[in-house]
């Protein structure tokens, strides 16, 4: 009898969720892509469950400490972290002393793609793809390639680029993107792969010419800039972000979280509103998002061994 009560107690206790406010937390600091985009996400977000979803940043280690923080919360669905690859697909191949275990955090829904686009600096005087690759190979190891830093997504992307295109570039690495963006713009980097927002201003004023985008489709932002793909198949090295939660979660909590989000995705608003970003919304269900984990962290795990990334 005691078994029973508790299980009817538990089971009125999931049905009522949410019924307080639920805090999202967000790795990196106020004001960048994943706050940005986080936010359109809580706002509507907040309408479909019935309660306010509210931000919290906990920046820090490439977005380590706030998911940890998620990971070590209470499994109950009021603690929500803003997943980018960082926390799951890449950074538990790039760090030797990770605070927590990734599977610690159980996807809920995808709510975005952040495709990335292939710019170079205009004084290398190529206009396609094949251009570059083929000046590369005339000049191997002489041209360079910027990155935001070891391990982030803008220099995974370029790692994948030497590698299905057989040529050696020199990788310089920033503290950030903001270094790396000044320096390609101004003439000191000749290549980056880093996402669309970043550059569209640049590519718009011609002081950077785009060669591809790293979806398999042509982008609504940047129309008539053809995929990597078509010159490099296989290519396809655009960032995922992601809602996850402790991984004890009661699953009526994470299906009633999923279906939010997948609400929240749907809305014309938020897609508006994310494309001008320069991102995507797409949303999926817990369970095509855990597949969609364990291929991504088989991908980008077999681009840092084979790039002989060494975990810092």
């Amino acid at each position: 009898m005691r078994v029973c009560v508790l299980a009817l107690v538990a089971g009125a206790a999931h049905a009522a969720y949410p019924d307080r406010p639920i805090r999202m937390i967000v790795p990196f600091a106020p004001g960048g892509g994943a706050d940005l985009t986080a936010r359109v996400v809580a706002d509507t977000l907040s309408k479909k469950l019935g309660q306010p979803v509210i931000i919290e940043n906990k920046a820090g280690a490439g977005g380590v400490i706030g998911a940890a923080a998620v990971a070590r919360s209470d499994p109950d669905g009021y603690t929500l972290l803003y997943t980018t690859p960082g926390q799951q697909m890449t950074l538990p191949y790039l760090m030797k002393n990770m605070p927590y275990d990734p599977a610690d955090l159980r996807p809920v829904s995808q709510v975005s793609l952040a495709p990335s686009v292939l710019v170079v600096n205009k004084k290398l005087g190529v206009t396609s793809l094949p251009q570059l690759i083929e000046l590369a190979k005339k000049r191997p190891g002489e041209l360079n390639f910027v990155s935001a830093g070891i391990g982030a997504s803008s220099h995974l992307n370029g790692e994948l680029l030497q590698m299905l295109a057989g040529i050696k570039l020199q990788h310089i690495p920033y503290k950030g993107t903001g270094d790396a963006v000044k320096d390609l713009v101004g003439g000191n980097g000749d290549i980056a792969i880093d996402t669309v927002g970043i550059y569209t201003a640049f590519i718009s004023d011609g002081r950077l010419v785009p060669l591809g985008v790293t979806t398999t489709e042509e982008l609504p932002m940047l129309p008539g800039v053809a995929p990597i793909s078509r010159a490099l198949p296989g290519y396809d090295a655009s960032p995922v972000n992601y809602i996850t939660v402790p991984k004890a979660t009661p699953e009526a909590v994470v299906q009633k979280l999923a279906g939010a989000l997948q609400a929240t995705i749907a809305e014309p608003e938020v897609k508006k509103r994310m494309l001008e970003q320069g991102i995507l919304a797409i949303a999926n269900t817990p369970e095509q998002m855990a597949d969609l984990l364990r291929k991504e962290q088989a991908r980008w795990r077999g681009v840092i061994e084979k790039a002989g990334i060494q975990k810092q």
